[in-house]
């Protein structure tokens, strides 16, 4: 039976922008308009990351307003719009859905001494009270572990600014708030509930769990109500509407955090499924049919989109991240083409679509392993499959006739060192696939997709529109909601897969010395990184 064609608005709401698409979706989904507008993120000296909700909403009307005057679809059309977002931030509300201070941002990990003094006591497994830590396994099958968890940030604004928490009516994560601030509705979808550890996810239950509210001192009435990813959240107010350019009454579904719907995006819906992503964060996700938890190594198998299915999922703080670093700290100030004083048009190199094109064919270059370099891609700390917040980014076996171009691709390399080193991680415990999809912008390069493929020994598959896949996955959650599409296991069918990378072996077998050298790094340096970047050492 023919699919009825419906317009849908995603938005993907990252660390330092929003892109807004728009869908068309039938037979299957085609992506007709896009735009993109930034924001910031303030880092603090304290550990402490922030965002302006004001400089959110100012990103999604301009870039609604621009996606509807490039678009032939009129405003009446469009069927419904969804979020995709990134997931454990922080925002605090009052009775009207008004920001009472900055959100804390899943980076910000200032709230070291709330999580050790509610957790860190008696007899200890990484880190929590062992009583605790069985019960919130029990409850959630998982913990919180991570300093950079939105519990602790709470209790850090309830501790350090008694007066803005006395004020807190709802706490709301990025995309939860962009719904209030569309439909006046105080909600949250539950993967997001369960990224605050305070969610009983046990069969049956799937609500607020009174008995961690209790245990970590967090006031029940706080928390909003929660619906399902592809239930409908309220309807945009005239204020919105007008506001955005779209008309009063169009429905506004839950959507998902980014590691919910990045996945669906891949086309990656099945068990057994997994999925790299590498965008200014990165992680490994495979596709489980019950919750398993690895405490040890910080992974757990979160709440996904669909009943019955869980994604295990292994994170690291900087993947894409580290390579802006080296465009902005290695590259703009050495690379020849970027110093003259000419058109880029009267350049050879006019043939590259970016830096980043021109970066990546700079460093193909070098033969594989870096002559011996190593760069450890933990310039925010890191968390699987180690948690620590004081590690960072180094170049390790640097000698006199190492030059930038290896040290760039030193870099490339220890971001797919540490993506392999998750992969196996989640092998102690599940099977993941032998062929993987790699999404986000890391995968618009080719020689970053075959690094991949070389140092993981697993084919590599990438699909179109690989930056979008989070706005895909939320517009498909939309045709899901709406009746288009009966499930989201549609989503398999019709992401395509655009190109496949074989391991080359004889590469494979360079890099495996690097990689065990790599693997030992942080194990050698934990007590230096604590030395140097302790919270006692921060400003």
């Amino acid at each position: 039976m023919e699919c009825k064609k419906q317009y849908v608005i995603a938005y993907d709401f990252g660390t330092t922008g929003v892109k807004t698409c728009l869908f068309e979706i039938g037979e299957d989904i085609r992506l007709l308009q896009s735009s993109y507008a930034g924001y910031d993120l303030f880092v603090l000296e304290n550990g402490g990351a922030e965002q302006d909700t004001e400089q959110w909403w100012s990103a999604m009307c301009e870039t609604t307003q621009e996606l509807m005057k490039k678009s032939s679809v009129t405003p009446m059309q469009i069927s419904g719009i969804s979020f995709c977002s990134q997931m454990q931030g922080l925002v605090l509300v009052d009775r009207d859905g008004n920001a009472l201070r900055r959100p804390m941002s899943y980076m910000d990990q200032r709230a070291g001494a709330q999580m050790k003094r509610v957790e860190g006591h008696g007899l200890q497994i990484s880190g929590v009270n062992i009583g605790m830590l069985f019960t919130s396994l029990h409850l959630t099958r998982a913990a919180s572990t991570s300093v950079k968890d939105p519990l602790w940030k709470y209790k850090w604004v309830e501790e350090q600014e008694p007066e803005t928490f006395a004020k807190v009516y709802k706490w709301l994560d990025v995309k939860e708030y962009l719904i209030c601030r569309c439909t006046g509705a105080f909600v949250m979808t539950r993967d997001s509930a369960y990224a605050t550890f305070l969610y009983d996810s046990r069969e049956g239950h799937n609500c607020w769990s009174d008995a961690l509210c209790r245990m970590y001192g967090v006031n029940k009435a706080h928390l909003p109500e929660l619906i399902d990813c592809t239930q409908m959240a309220g309807k945009l107010t005239a204020k919105a509407a007008a506001e955005l350019g779209l008309a009063e009454g169009t429905p506004v579904f839950g959507g998902g955090g980014d590691a919910t719907l990045i996945g669906i995006g891949a086309g990656c819906t099945e068990i057994g499924d997994t999925h790299i992503y590498s965008g200014t964060s990165g992680w490994v996700t495979t596709i489980i049919p019950k919750q398993k938890v690895d405490i040890i190594n910080m992974i757990a198998g979160i709440v996904g989109a669909e009943q019955g299915k869980y994604n295990y999922f292994a994170e690291m703080e900087t993947a894409g991240k580290c390579f802006e670093w080296v465009k902005d700290h290695l590259a703009l100030d050495e690379i020849d083409i970027y110093l003259e004083k000419k058109s880029v048009s009267e350049s050879e190199e006019c043939i590259f679509t970016s830096l980043y094109d021109y970066l990546t064919d700079t460093v193909s270059k070098i033969p594989p392993g870096a002559g011996g370099v190593l760069f450890t891609p933990w310039l925010h700390g890191n968390r699987c499959p180690f948690e620590d917040p004081n590690a960072a980014g180094m170049f390790f076996n640097i000698r006199i006739e190492t030059g930038k171009t290896e040290m760039i691709r030193a870099v490339l390399e220890g971001i797919c060192y540490h993506l392999r080193w998750m992969l196996e991680t989640q092998d102690q415990k599940i099977k993941t696939a032998k062929t993987l999809r790699f999404v986000g912008g890391g995968a618009l390069s080719s020689f970053t997709c075959q690094i991949l493929a070389d140092i993981t020994g697993r084919t590599i598959e990438t699909v179109e529109d690989t930056q979008d896949v989070g706005a895909v996955g939320a517009a498909l959650l939309v045709a899901v909601g709406t009746g288009t599409f009966p499930s989201l296991a549609r989503a398999k069918q019709i992401i395509r897969v655009e190109k496949r990378y074989v391991p080359n072996q004889v590469n494979r077998a360079v890099y495996e010395k690097n990689y065990a050298v790599f693997r030992r790094l942080h194990k050698c340096n934990e007590k230096n990184f604590a030395l140097l970047n302790g919270q006692a050492n921060r400003g």
